[in-house]
């Protein structure tokens, strides 16, 4: 039975290094949309009601500790939306691949206790 299992671990943790592999770009962070006023008297973004300057798109994040963010281009929004999901399903992955090979280092450490 553990050697099945053992098996079983070791084609899933394949399969996820090979959906690692498939990834793509990655980019960590979470996308926005800003609009502004600025300091033009008379500007449309100072009249009632107010018509603000935007849209602007920006990514937010921390890397190793420091937070950062990038102002985005629109004709790069759905490189930069696909680059962050690719990101969020980098996580998934790792998650699943720890999990794994977890249960299966514990699996090989009984077998060699036993």
């Amino acid at each position: 039975m553990d050697t099945r299992r053992e098996a079983t671990l070791e084609r899933q943790i394949e399969k996820v290094k090979g959906e690692l592999v498939a990834l793509g770009d990655l980019r960590p962070g979470s996308l926005s949309t800003q609009y502004n006023v600025c300091g033009t008297p008379g500007c449309r973004c100072k009249a009632t009601p107010p018509e603000k300057h935007g849209p602007y798109y920006q990514v937010s994040y921390t890397r190793k500790g420091k937070s950062s963010t990038k102002f985005v281009k629109q004709k790069d929004l759905p490189a930069v939306r696909k680059q962050l999901k690719n990101y969020e399903r980098m996580k998934l992955l790792t998650d699943r691949w720890i999990d794994l090979a977890t249960e299966l280092s514990t699996l090989r450490l009984n077998k060699e206790a036993g």
